[in-house]
């Protein structure tokens, strides 16, 4: 007689801990399609180049930080381009204001235009648009012990084995 019970309890057992939880993102950079407001776009490609207001809300018991990545998988055929890396969130915040300082405490890293802090989409001209994936990392650590010249490469490798939860949003621009 076959018992799928065991096998579906091993499955849910093997899923790591942010799989289930409630951890909650909104950024407001929408235009209510899915795309990223011109505002938001990096003026080289004639946008304000203005950083979006993101919140979050629903931690999972024991956060002690928050940080956030911005990261585009279509940029330089494939390998990616880094737009936000935001570290040291305090463990208290429900967010980041549009165009607003950071917490105090808080670091932004050199992004792949490389300045700390927010850059915004801007692809070539031609390509299909392109996906800007907001991630948010719920961290059981205060501090990620990072040098303020350290890359988003570095930033998610001190991340691993401390995400209680992540949660995610996408947008798409293309010009």
């Amino acid at each position: 007689m076959f018992r799928p019970l065991p096998m579906l309890l091993c499955l849910l057992t093997a899923l790591p801990a942010w799989a289930s939880s409630g951890l909650t993102l909104a950024v407001h950079a929408g235009d209510g399609h899915g795309h990223v407001r011109k505002h938001f776009v990096h003026g080289q490609c004639g946008g304000d180049d203005a950083s979006p207001r993101v919140q979050w809300s629903h931690a999972p018991p024991g956060t002690r930080s928050f940080a956030l990545t911005v990261f585009d998988p279509d940029a330089n055929h494939g390998a990616g381009w880094w737009h936000w890396v935001v570290v040291d969130l305090p463990a208290s915040s429900s967010g980041i204001g549009e165009n607003a300082p950071l917490p105090p405490g808080t670091h932004a890293l050199r992004n792949d235009f490389g300045v700390p802090g927010w850059g915004g989409p801007c692809p070539p001209a031609g390509d299909p648009p392109h996906h800007y994936v907001f991630t948010l990392y719920a961290l059981d650590v205060p501090h990620v012990s990072l040098s303020p010249d350290a890359r988003p490469a570095q930033a998610l490798a001190a991340f691993r084995g401390h995400v209680l939860a992540k949660a995610t949003m996408t947008f798409l621009y293309g010009r």
